[in-house]
């Protein structure tokens, strides 16, 4: 009995060694590489700008945080008070985020009245391909429309859009980033986002096995009672809702972060009329990775042009794979480290709002031909 117990003590300490010492090569990488790759300081492009916000901070706050840097005058503007602040400031160009979210019934006819003053006008959606009942209406309304979603470049063009871009969402590092934090937010593992369908399906395949093997997990969102398992998985979903800065711990804990793309699909879920297909990330991807974590995502085509599988992410097709993998890297802590942490190098270097605000100016102030 003695010796059994004194073998227990070993196994925890060493356990205990063994953690501090991976917990604090991934906070040193981590640091080492957020000072390699500092915010980059753009020249700032002589243009006067009027940005309206979309309501959502992650997004609203990383680009205006870029554009500050990135143009000589920015005003921040009011959807309902568009067209009376367009005339009072006369910017360049006016630049609407999403154009859905929070807006006000009339927003359209004010772009419009907007374009009467001789405004360049631009749209970027964001929300693509889920709400095209919409967006396709809305797009018309704008010189330029910018998406982060290759599937609806066709869409805009053909319901007469003239200048049409493909402009792939980036993530504000201010809000994630890597951050020591305390163990209530650790978890096996993780996912946050609401409860549609094709996730239901997917947790419901993999449920049963993270319950048996004893895995930590943290689901936070709505719509999870849709769950086969959910009365014994009801203590680990979070149904209050978490701002942006408040997943940044849970993401900075979890060992594995499922990253699951919604359906495209139209019904319940989405207003995707045109049944645009689902072929880019989301911004869950830049800032799951920006925040130096291990990630498992589903696959979207556009995926290798931002990360390389296996290298900078882990991908998983399919139920049966999502769960072998979960199983490999939480057994496999320095393969799972060095993934977050090349993805974290990854997403410093070449996705920040900083970074892609430069072509963003680009794409809103040329007159040239559409492209994708």
């Amino acid at each position: 009995m003695v010796v059994r117990k004194n073998n227990s003590r070993k196994q925890l300490k060493q356990g205990g060694y063994e953690a501090g010492f991976h917990t604090g090569w991934r906070d040193g990488a981590c640091l080492a590489v957020s000072g390699l790759l500092p915010p980059p300081e753009p020249v700032p492009v002589p243009l006067r700008l009027l940005y309206i916000p979309q309501g959502f901070e992650a997004i609203d706050a990383g680009l205006i945080d870029a554009l500050q840097a990135s143009v000589t005058e920015l005003h921040i503007g009011n959807a309902e008070l568009l067209a009376e602040q367009a005339a009072a400031i006369c910017p360049d160009i006016v630049l609407v985020m999403n154009g859905l979210h929070f807006f006000p019934a009339n927003h359209l006819q004010q772009i419009s009245a907007v374009r009467e003053q001789g405004i360049r006008t631009a749209v970027w959606f964001v929300d693509d391909p889920y709400m095209t009942e919409e967006t396709a209406i809305a797009a018309s309304h704008y010189d330029v429309v910018l998406t982060h979603e290759l599937g609806t470049l066709e869409l805009y063009r053909s319901v007469g859009c003239a200048h049409v871009h493909y402009l792939p969402l980036a993530v504000h590092t201010g809000l994630y980033r890597p951050q020591r934090t305390e163990s209530v937010y650790a978890s096996d593992v993780c996912f946050i986002g609401q409860g549609f369908w094709n996730r239901i399906e997917l947790l419901n395949a993999i449920s049963e096995g993270l319950l048996a093997k004893g895995r930590k997990i943290f689901l936070s969102g709505g719509l999870w009672e849709r769950l086969s398992a959910y009365r014994r998985m009801q203590s680990f979903i979070n149904t209050d809702w978490l701002s942006a800065e408040q997943t940044v711990p849970y993401y900075n804990s979890a060992k594995i972060v499922i990253n699951m793309h919604r359906t495209t699909e139209m019904g319940s879920d989405n207003f995707n009329a045109f049944q645009s297909l689902g072929r880019s990330i989301n911004p869950r991807t830049y800032e799951i990775a920006a925040c130096g974590a291990f990630q498992l995502t589903d696959i979207r085509e556009d995926l290798p042009r931002y990360y390389t599988p296996g290298l900078e992410i882990e991908t998983y097709q399919d139920a049966g794979e999502l769960a072998a993998k979960i199983d490999f890297y939480l057994e496999n802590e320095e393969a799972r480290s060095r993934i977050a942490v090349n993805g974290l190098r990854r997403t410093l270097k070449d996705h920040t709002f900083r970074s892609r605000v430069v072509q963003l100016l680009q794409l809103i102030t040329e007159e040239g031909d559409s492209n994708g």
